[in-house]
């Protein structure tokens, strides 16, 4: 693999314009190479060539040096090619390098002074990016250290050591601590020493080796700490939630076990990103020294030159190359994590801090070719029985579709939503979105595109082998009833899939499944939950899935209020509560994107999210109006308000497709920008075509304007009804795909413009004087 591709691939995408510029300064190398060729520079003269093949020869006779002598020969002045200096900067206690080319008179020497000009600027970058990071992280240690003070401060009051009460002497405990060890209040008493056994289970052996420091003293936790500190209460649950509403953000430390627990689990959580961070610092250190290394080889194979030793050195000198604090926190975090959150077993401390990477598996790959030839072979099946039987042309056809249809089409839009995700996969990766991060899952965890598309193939097989063992179109002559067995399919798959969501076992990617559970919780009870993306995007999903919800409802009816053996569905006509319900439980989705965004709007103080508030409410009345004008043009004879009804549809359906088109491509996709450097887009792109881009915003426009389809009655002569409702639904489906792969490309940019690589974890202790430390 060329180094670029490997740069490229290593780098942390959020910090991707931190990097060297490799490909910048090979394309100068490049311009360097077509400038020689073009002036066709011609090789030395003879006698030059004979003259130094004549003292390559002498060297042969001179004395031998020795092989102790490491210096080497003295470089003449004549052979050097660049002077690299470090200059102040004015009125900053900086430094930056600079490099000075000494052949620059030479012809072509205009292009290697311009890379060597680039190359400063490189490296200046890199190395101003790397010592802010390190002091950031330097400060971060610090935090964490005060958190690990309190946090056992806090063990020593709950757990109770037994031989603490024996141990303390002189200090006086934290006023605000009334529980006593072993009976005996901890007023006056203060950790001397205890003996650590530190368990050490390195390699795979097993022969169980165990190193014990006994006896040795160590500087004693400080029990003051803890009349300083308050636990932070996080809007995040429920319960939280509301404290935060009635009461102050902090409170004040009860000493129980839960709370305890709690400040481990949080503490726990911060060490393990905070040692990812440093392991991703550790990684752009070295890929860039490795990137400068590359490069200046490289210029000296091209130009014929002896300059990459002494850029080298000077690399090899500078802030990166002699900077270890990253490496001494690394080893810091280890021993700390190891030895408090590990029980000092090495082995399942370091599995917690380095989780295992994501290994393809090849019998995902074969399983998805089965499944999707399995699946076409069905559809085709379905296709032969239906044209080969004529069974759209039998009279209880009608029947099929009022009642047999709605029941397979949930898994119709659920695959084919699947589909469209697996596909976004697939691109986000292919460009190296951060997908993983953005959505917040556990590394290892996140499902790829094959996946994905092998649970939508499965689906799909077992779907499409229902309906094809549930086409009968004719009822038995003697009970005049259908197959009880066959018209219990729909709802057997249905069940089947639910169980398998919820299954607590670990089978088909629990992981996932679980982490979708946590999310539609969240979604559902959206005011008491602290409002992350992964949250707000799968309400966003939910909006496009309306008529899933719907078919959802019609499940209840058909099976519980109708007589499925006869597919009889009066309730669709008298029932008054399903027609309730049908505009409930659409609302749903989009209600949730509206308390949401409310909520962000109290917390954040972002007023676009009050904006964003009005378009969903905006959309739910003109679903609401759609709904009942569809419900008011069935009734036979026609209701004198239709034609109101009509015109309130009309409007606010107009109003929010022109509003909800506006901010899908300004606001989510972050488009139309005037004064970008892509006209009329904007600054950076993932993809290199712009017509890309110009496509979406008018297959965006189209697909929106289909929300107008009931209003504006337009109907496919060869195609029912509900077929119809299926394909508008199915096309806003598609549109959710779409805004999907642009939405996440948005925020990945607005993640690499932050360098926002890493997950804020909140922590347990709030310091009220932070002198104190």
């Amino acid at each position: 693999m060329k180094f670029g591709r490997e740069l490229a691939s290593q780098m942390v995408q959020e910090w991707q314009t931190a990097y060297m510029d490799y490909q910048g300064l090979k394309t100068l190398l490049k311009n360097h190479i077509a400038f020689r060729k073009n002036t066709a520079l011609s090789p030395p003269p003879p006698e030059v060539s004979r003259s130094r093949s004549l003292k390559r020869r002498l060297t042969m006779y001179r004395a031998f040096s020795g092989l102790n002598n490491l210096r080497g020969s003295p470089k003449k002045a004549d052979d050097e090619v660049i002077l690299v200096s470090s200059v102040q900067q004015e009125g900053s206690d900086q430094s930056y390098y600079q490099t000075m080319f000494l052949r620059s008179s030479e012809e072509g020497g205009q292009i290697e002074l311009e890379f060597f000009r680039k190359l400063d600027h490189e490296f200046n970058k890199v190395v101003k990016f790397y010592s802010e990071k390190v002091e950031q992280v330097k400060v971060e240690a610090e935090e964490l250290t005060k958190q690990m003070d309190a946090l056992i401060a806090l063990k020593i009051i709950v757990d109770k050591p037994p031989t603490v009460a024996a141990q303390f002497v002189g200090a006086a405990a934290p006023a605000t601590v009334v529980a006593s060890v072993n009976g005996v209040k901890q007023g006056g008493l203060q950790l001397d020493a205890i003996q650590e056994v530190e368990m050490s289970s390195e390699g795979g052996d097993g022969d169980g080796e165990v190193r014990a420091k006994r006896n040795r003293a160590f500087r004693p936790a400080s029990l003051e700490v803890l009349d300083h500190v308050k636990i932070n209460v996080e809007p995040d649950t429920p319960v939280s939630t509301l404290r935060t509403m009635v009461g102050s953000s902090k409170s004040d430390l009860s000493f129980s076990k839960d709370e305890l627990t709690k400040a481990e689990v949080q503490l726990r959580q911060a060490l393990t990103e905070f040692y990812q961070q440093l392991r991703l610092l550790k990684s752009y250190c070295f890929m860039n020294v490795l990137a400068f290394s590359k490069i200046m080889k490289k210029y000296d194979k091209i130009t014929s030159r002896s300059a990459s030793k002494a850029y080298l050195e000077m690399v090899d000198n500078s802030y990166l190359g002699t900077s270890d604090e990253v490496n001494k926190l690394i080893e810091r975090i280890e021993a700390t994590f190891i030895k408090y959150f590990a029980n000092g077993n090495r082995r399942k401390g370091m599995k917690s801090l380095k989780p295992g990477h994501k290994r393809e598996k090849h019998r995902t790959t074969f399983f998805l070719g089965l499944f999707t030839g399995c699946s076409i072979a069905l559809v085709v099946a379905i296709m032969v029985s239906l044209h080969g039987r004529a069974l759209l042309e039998q009279e209880e056809r009608t029947k099929y579709m009022q009642s047999i249809f709605p029941l397979y089409s949930l898994f119709g839009f659920i695959v084919l939503h699947m589909l469209m995700y697996g596909a976004d996969t697939f691109f986000w990766r292919r460009y190296r979105v951060n997908y993983p991060f953005i959505f917040g899952f556990k590394p290892g965890t996140e499902l790829g595109f094959r996946e994905v598309l092998l649970l939508a193939s499965g689906l799909s097989v077992l779907s499409l082998a229902a309906v094809l063992s549930n086409l009968d179109m004719e009822m038995e002559p003697n009970t005049k009833e259908y197959s009880t067995l066959t018209e219990l399919v729909p709802l057997t798959l249905v069940s089947a899939v639910f169980v398998i969501t919820i299954c607590p076992f670990n089978i088909i990617y629990r992981s996932s499944r679980y982490f979708l559970i946590h999310s539609a919780w969240h979604c559902v009870c959206a005011p008491l939950y602290k409002i992350t993306l992964p949250d707000f995007f799968l309400a966003d999903q939910l909006t496009s899935q309306v008529q899933a919800f719907r078919c959802l409802l019609f499940y209840a009816y058909y099976y519980f209020s109708g007589d499925f053996t006869t597919r009889t569905n009066n309730f669709l006509k008298d029932s008054n509560s399903y027609d309730i319900l049908y505009i409930v439980v659409a609302i749903i989705p989009f209600w949730s994107r509206l308390i949401q965004s409310l909520r962000r709007l109290i917390e954040e103080k972002d007023r676009s999210q009050g904006a964003n508030a009005f378009k969903y409410f905006s959309t739910i009345v003109a679903l609401v109006m759609r709904t009942i004008f569809s419900q008011k043009q069935k009734q036979k004879p026609k209701p004198p308000s239709l034609v109101f009804w009509r015109i309130m549809a009309s409007s606010t359906s107009g109003f929010t497709t022109i509003f909800n088109t506006y901010w899908d491509i300004v606001i989510d996709w972050g488009l139309v920008q005037r004064n970008s450097r892509n006209p009329w887009l904007r600054d950076k792109l993932l993809i290199s075509n712009k017509a890309v881009y110009f496509v979406a915003i008018v297959v965006n426009i189209l697909l929106r304007l289909v929300w107008m389809q009931l209003v504006l009655d337009f109907q496919i002569p060869f195609l029912h009804e509900k077929g119809m409702v299926a394909l508008i639904a199915c096309l806003e489906i598609l549109r959710r795909g779409i805004w999907n792969f642009f939405r996440v490309e948005n925020e990945h940019f607005n993640n690499v413009g932050k360098y926002r690589a890493f997950k804020t974890v909140p922590l347990p202790f709030h310091y009220e004087d932070e002198k104190i430390m």
